[in-house]
């Protein structure tokens, strides 16, 4: 289907780049295109960066890398000149629809917060009963990887870029989590945004699954017609927690053994992907999910405390997902480079609800410490000084949870250079060790 054709891969990202060695694997004649001309050069490819001059335009295929927008000046002239024109998604899928994808389970999921903690606890699930299942898309390994290999089960992360250009894409598993505002600065409106969202449930073929959150008003406006079984969020009949029970299709399951730290709500919805992708309910084994790297990521104790890392916290309703079921007199540190427009008042309720303390630092902290005023924060400069204050606030046998709710920029390059060092600087604490 692809030998000997043409194809340009626009972007040289993670997502191009393996869209360029599929390509190349699969006897394509590639050029890959990148606007900056220092990204790396791929072997075997013709490498041309700093332009998408016509004539790489006027080919038979070209692929859209998704940090590229598809209103763009360049895919619109793609758009004229390429025989087709699909993002990075779409052409993987296209190569393993050839294979057989679309008589596997192939679970997707989208939603403004959570998605990544519920792709990979869908996937631990799923591997737990002896499956072998990909996991990846927009959360760490494109899907264009996935087709060197034999799979049971995929398990893939979409984002609203990736459904701007979405070919075929249609996957009989697939769920918004949740919508609040994100990425408007690309998609411009809310309702744009959310249709973006809505379009991977509307992909859905007849036979399959779709499950959306049971009360947003914007996601209901945008959701069009929808093929197949719909279920809910907070639903018995779809997937709700009620203390140590979670009902998944109406069927009671016990969570009990979920470790803390974990949110119950994304294990049940987890839960009731991986049932509605073909596991027996009796299979599940909660034992099996694995906190991300930077999400509610236990990196030990010391000081007699449990510290949690949950830098990937970016934004309030983030934060608020992450310590909706924190312990009693749990410390929370919260601060960074916050997002124009935050309201830091939904976590007043919450931390006042379980006794909880706060320490407020970096750029933010100031604006965060003042709505916070009545829980009596501490205010300090900067991430390690928030460290040093927890060590006076927290108690024996309680938890410190480093999740900011404001992006990094003030003093990291990214969440992850800040959750290594919230985890660096906890691992000299005296008497640190690993959680069981």
């Amino acid at each position: 289907m692809f030998e000997g054709k043409k194809i340009t891969v626009l972007g040289a990202g993670k997502s191009g780049t393996a869209a360029a060695l599929l390509a190349l694997r699969l006897g394509a004649e590639v050029c890959i295109s990148d606007s900056n001309p220092n990204v790396k050069t791929i072997n075997g490819v013709h490498n041309l960066h700093g332009c998408h001059p016509d004539e790489i335009l006027a080919v038979d295929i070209v692929v859209v890398s998704p940090g590229i927008p598809a209103a763009s000046a360049v895919v619109r002239r793609a758009r004229e000149l390429a025989g087709l024109v699909c993002g990075e998604l779409a052409f993987a899928w296209a190569v393993l629809v050839e294979r057989g994808i679309d008589q596997k389970p192939v679970v997707a999921i989208t939603g403004t917060n959570g998605k990544s903690t519920v792709t990979s606890f869908t996937g631990d699930l799923i591997r737990a009963t002896g499956r072998k299942v990909f996991v990846g898309g927009n959360l760490g390994t494109p899907l264009s990887d996935a087709c060197g290999q034999d799979w049971d089960a995929f398990v893939i992360e979409v984002s609203s870029y990736q459904m701007e250009l979405p070919g075929e894409f249609a996957p009989n598993v697939a769920c918004i989590l949740n919508l609040s505002p994100d990425h408007l600065a690309r998609h411009k409106s809310i309702e744009i945004y959310a249709q973006h969202k809505c379009r991977l449930l509307q992909a859905v073929p007849v036979g399959g699954v779709t499950v959306r959150p049971k009360h947003d008003a914007v996601v209901e406006r945008n959701i069009g017609v929808l093929s197949g079984l719909q279920l809910r969020f907070d639903e018995v009949s779809g997937a709700c927690v009620v203390g140590d029970k979670a009902y998944v299709l109406g069927v009671e399951v016990e969570i009990a053994e979920v470790q803390r730290g974990i949110t119950r709500w994304n294990a049940a919805a987890a839960a009731l992907l991986a049932v509605s992708a073909g596991i027996d309910v009796r299979e599940l084994n909660f034992s099996a999910l694995r906190s991300l790297s930077h999400r509610m990521e236990v990196v030990g104790s010391a000081l007699g405390m449990r510290w949690i890392n949950d830098s990937k916290a970016t934004n309030v309703e983030a934060t608020l997902a992450g310590i909706s079921e924190m312990a009693e007199g749990t410390v929370v540190l919260l601060g960074g480079a916050g997002k124009e427009g935050a309201d830091y008042s939904p976590l007043q309720s919450r931390i006042t609800e379980c006794g909880g303390k706060v320490v407020c630092f970096g750029a933010a902290g100031p604006d965060i410490a003042k709505v916070l005023s009545s829980l009596r924060p501490i205010l300090v400069k900067d991430m390690a000084s928030a460290i040093e204050a927890a060590k006076g606030l927290a108690r024996d046998g309680g938890d410190v949870i480093l999740s900011p709710a404001c992006a990094s920029f003030d003093e990291f390059d990214n969440f992850a250079q800040r959750g290594d060092r919230f985890a660096e600087l906890v691992g000299s604490l005296d008497g640190f060790g690993e959680v069981a």
